[in-house]
C-alpha cells in the first residue's frame, strides 16, 4: 500500500465527439496548432492530438462514429455540462490572425487582476475552446475589450448554420 496521498497532477486529456471528424481535425491542427500522432486502433475513428513540443503529451481525442453517436445515430455538440476547454498558449496575435483566415468568430479577454491574456472560439462541433496566454510574453496591443469583440462569460456565439468549412 502507498504512503503517497491523493492529488491531482495535471490533465491526461479531454475527448470531444463529432459529427464532422475531417474539420473537427482541422481546426484542432490547423487552427489551434496540434499535432496529430499516434492514437491506437479501437475500430473507429478518431485522433489524438499533441502538444507539439519533443515528447508532449496527447492532451486531446476526438472520436467520430461508433461510441460517438448517441441512440438517434448523431453526437452530442456543444460543450453541454463542460463550459470550456482551456489550453496554455503562446502567439496571442497569431491565433487571432488564424481565425481571421478562416473566417472564425472568436472573443477577447483580459483576466482581472491579472496578466493573462484569453482568447474564445469554437470547434466545428460547438466546443468552446479557451486559449490563455501570459500577456507579459506576448508582443502587441492586449485583448480587444470593446462591445462584440469581449468575451462574456455565459454568453454564447457559436452558430452551427455560419461556421465555416475547415478542411
Amino acid at each position: 500500500m502507498s504512503d503517497t496521498a491523493p492529488m491531482v497532477a495535471g490533465l491526461f486529456h479531454v475527448a470531444v465527439k463529432t459529427n464532422d471528424f475531417a474539420a473537427t481535425l482541422a481546426f484542432y491542427e490547423g487552427i489551434l496548432g496540434l499535432r496529430n500522432g499516434f492514437r491506437p486502433d479501437f475500430g473507429y475513428p478518431g485522433a489524438w492530438l499533441y502538444v507539439p513540443v519533443a515528447g508532449g503529451p496527447a492532451i486531446l481525442h476526438i472520436y467520430a462514429g461508433g461510441p460517438a453517436l448517441l441512440p438517434d445515430g448523431v453526437a452530442p455538440s456543444g460543450t453541454a455540462a463542460i463550459d470550456h476547454l482551456s489550453l496554455a498558449c503562446r502567439g496571442f496575435h497569431g491565433y487571432v490572425a488564424r481565425f481571421r483566415a478562416a473566417g472564425l468568430e472568436w472573443r477577447e479577454f483580459l483576466v482581472p487582476g491579472t496578466t493573462l491574456w484569453q482568447l474564445f472560439v469554437y470547434d466545428p462541433s460547438g466546443v468552446q475552446c479557451e486559449l490563455t496566454f501570459e500577456g507579459a510574453g506576448e508582443a502587441g496591443p492586449p485583448p480587444d475589450m470593446s462591445p462584440g469583440r469581449a468575451y462574456v462569460a455565459g454568453a454564447g456565439f457559436f452558430d452551427a448554420a455560419t461556421y465555416p468549412k475547415l478542411s
